[in-house]
């Protein structure tokens, strides 16, 4: 088995690619965005840019060291970040808890999250391996070989790439369900499909404000960097501006809680901006007009129930699962997932 396809090139899929790429295989990864980094992705703007999704990373599996230390260039990339300590507020924005430091070092790439991914995927990139702006919709059988995999675009008739020996499912598992839903018989009646029920993953609401008037303002919003609320409403609130080597111009990421989310996931995009930017204000006292106002749902943002097992391959089938759902929602669990895949494959 040498030609896989992957579906996915956020952390897990592109760690997958490029273990079994340095093993000999032949990869072709399938990304619906315009670029790599999944839920690392960050939002650029003239102000300075946003990590809409992931906000650091730690590191606690020696695996998942080795890469960053082995990797060229990743060392370069990457910067510990302090955050100041954490703090614990309630809904009126009182600090409930200042923790300390934290003993285990905070992580971030430069210019912005998603950079770390991007430069694992340029070897991908380079050799016309990774396929941007391409959706997958289904799985077939190979019209030319019933023991081979061919993959069915969305919204491109009669476009199909061919000729897989594997196919590796490295998207959230509500999207590998429906995509699984919508391919052959055999992958509809799978294993893989049934166990998908027992995951369960949330939405997050995320604005991003930029303030470029702060530096003319005598004192703008807490002296803290980082935040976790137990507001109904806002569940983290980062200062973007506090990461190193970013722009000093003051911007925030906020991200609002997953049950909050659920409730207002049909909600118009002003509404939700209103409704935020004032639990926001409330929170740090910040009531100054944002210059620049962001917003993103991530419909799959936070896994709640894991499925409890690094990754999946169906042997029979030739089909597998990877992403950071299977053991959490950190980034190291989609790490970790993509390469457990891969070198069971080698």
């Amino acid at each position: 088995m040498k030609k896989i396809a992957i579906i996915g090139a956020g952390m897990a899929g592109i760690t997958a690619a490029r273990t079994l790429k340095q093993a000999g295989f032949h990869v072709s990864v399938f990304e619906k965005s315009l670029h790599s980094s999944g839920r690392m992705s960050a939002l650029s703007s003239p102000l300075g840019s946003f990590d809409q999704g992931a906000q650091y990373f730690t590191v606690r599996d020696p695996r998942f060291l080795q890469a960053l230390r082995d990797v060229p260039g990743t060392m370069d990339l990457i910067r510990a970040w302090s955050a100041t300590a954490v703090r614990v507020l309630d809904a009126r924005g009182q600090v409930l808890k200042a923790s300390n430091p934290p003993q285990e070092p905070h992580f971030v790439a430069q210019p912005s999250m998603g950079a770390l991914v991007e430069h694992w995927a340029k070897p991908l990139v380079l050799d016309h391996q990774l396929f941007f702006n391409t959706q997958v919709h289904s799985i077939q059988t190979d019209q030319n070989n019933p023991k081979l995999w061919q993959l069915r675009l969305e919204n491109q008739v009669g476009s199909v790439h061919a000729g897989f020996d594997g196919v590796i499912l490295a998207i959230p598992a509500p999207q590998a369900k429906r995509l699984m839903e919508n391919s052959t018989s055999k992958v509809f009646d799978s294993g893989l499909l049934k166990s998908l029920n027992n995951v369960k993953m949330g939405p997050c609401w995320t604005l991003m404000a930029a303030f470029a008037q702060a530096p003319q303002l005598a004192y703008l919003g807490p002296q803290w960097n980082a935040a976790k609320s137990t507001s109904h409403r806002i569940a983290w609130l980062c200062r973007e501006s506090s990461k190193p080597l970013r722009s000093h111009v003051e911007r925030w990421t906020i991200q609002a809680s997953t049950e909050w989310s659920e409730e207002h996931l049909e909600d118009d995009h002003e509404r939700i901006q209103a409704k935020l930017l004032k639990a926001f204000a409330e929170l740090t006292g910040i009531y100054a007009q944002p210059t620049q106002v962001n917003l993103k749902l991530w419909q799959y943002a936070k896994t709640l129930k894991p499925l409890g097992i690094s990754h999946q391959w169906d042997s029979t089938l030739k089909i597998g699962t990877c992403g950071d759902w299977h053991l959490g929602h950190r980034v190291e669990n989609a790490f970790l997932s993509g390469l457990s895949l891969a070198l069971s494959l080698v």
